[in-house]
């Protein structure tokens, strides 16, 4: 799955109005942006537009209002931000059904190198369902089409995908770009030895990265709550750990696939436990599958930490998607902070697949330590599942040469 899409180096858009779908999708407490990594990202595309000359529109979902003018989730705190990374004025042009009148007069009176905000698209609820009537909206603001939202390629919404239909010119931005070379790179064409590792919570929802990852990698490592599913499968006791069991089945038939492929599937051989899920409760920690009744598994043990970190070290690439425990809580973010600072160390491309491993490492502050984080939890995910993303697919191709 090659890039082969027209980017915004492939045009120059002086005097035109450009609709930019970006994701703006950024946390808000009290409205104040908490992490404006997502604002950042967006800038190099913005810069260029408007050194173009070009008349920006710029489009974002905010969380889920689902179809209604919610003012918690308006883009108001955007529209500030990027007014003060930018160095000027970004106006906010606020319509709660997103397009309308006011704002296609907003757009009209634009000169070139001006950067408008519209509301946020899920305002309207035809947004998530594709619904021709906004993206004839949205495309009717604009003559050009750019999209860097990567965070939501995997969706087919209007404001991503929808929109292309009716606008002739479609390019992706810098972070799409970006993004597609590191993910699809790692993927379809890693050096090696390649190394995966996944946490967080579930098996089910890695259900297809980790099959599709035993085709590729070198070393596939497991770990957070979906750890607890293989240790049940293999015959320990979990306790009250996290636990699918309707996937025990599915675990051991990816023990046998590694096993068959060649790959080694490292597994945690130890846990900090606690017993009760909160930072103050009691702790210790146990081998692989010998934590008792009435106590969860929380995190990797201190073993387990030195066996990751020993795999990545030779790694020349290494893709990291989902934690290695409850990081949110101090007391068990140890595992966690051990291989983003393993993977700080080594010599090897490092990505980081969004969401709650993207949050983590820069929390944790060695985000300027990776080669590359990505700012899609969901699209990085499918993206390492093989699947072609209908955001991406959406943009012109580059004609051949």
């Amino acid at each position: 799955m090659g890039l082969n899409k027209k980017s915004v180096d492939d045009i120059n858009v002086k005097g035109q109005k450009v609709l930019v779908r970006c994701d703006f999708n950024v946390p808000l407490q009290d409205g104040k942006i908490t992490d404006e990594n997502r604002l950042v990202a967006a800038l190099p595309t913005i810069k260029k537009l408007i050194a173009d000359g070009g008349k920006i529109i710029l489009c974002s979902h905010l969380g889920k209002p689902k179809g209604e003018p919610k003012p918690e989730l308006s883009l108001a705190p955007v529209a500030k931000r990027l007014t003060e990374l930018l160095g000027q004025e970004v106006k906010f042009v606020p319509s709660p059904v997103v397009v309308d009148d006011t704002v296609r007069a907003a757009v009209e009176a634009m000169k070139d190198g001006e950067v408008i905000l519209l509301e946020n698209t899920r305002y309207r609820a035809e947004e998530t369902k594709n619904g021709d009537e906004f993206s004839k909206d949205l495309a009717s603001l604009c003559d050009v089409f750019v999209n860097d939202a990567f965070g939501t390629a995997h969706r087919a919404h209007c404001s991503n995908v929808g929109v292309t239909k009716y606008v002739d010119t479609a390019v992706v931005g810098y972070l799409m770009e970006k993004e597609i070379a590191f993910l699809g790179n790692a993927v379809e064409n890693p050096e090696r030895p390649f190394v995966a590792i996944l946490g967080g919570a579930k098996v089910s929802s890695k259900i297809s990265v980790i099959n599709n990852l035993l085709d590729k990698v070198d070393t596939l490592i497991i770990g957070g709550g979906m750890s607890y599913t293989f240790s049940k499968a293999l015959g320990g006791h979990i306790g009250n750990s996290l636990c699918e069991d309707d996937y025990l089945q599915y675990a051991l038939d990816m023990l046998k696939k590694a096993e068959e492929k060649g790959v080694k599937l490292l597994l945690p051989v130890d846990n900090r436990i606690g017993d009760d899920f909160s930072n103050d409760c009691n702790i210790q920690v146990v081998d692989r599958g010998c934590i008792p009744d009435g106590w969860e598994g929380m995190d990797i043990g201190p073993k387990t930490e030195q066996l990751f970190c020993d795999a990545v070290k030779d790694a020349k690439t290494v893709v990291w998607n989902g934690p290695m425990g409850c990081f949110e809580m101090p007391n068990f973010a140890h595992g966690t902070e051990a291989v983003a600072k393993a993977l700080a160390d080594t010599e090897a491309t490092t990505i980081i697949g969004g969401g709650d491993s993207a949050a983590a490492v820069n929390i944790l502050g060695y985000g300027d330590k990776m080669t590359h984080i990505s700012t899609g939890g969901g699209a990085s995910l499918e993206f390492l599942e093989g699947k072609e993303l209908p955001g991406v697919a959406a943009a012109n191709d580059k004609k051949k040469a």
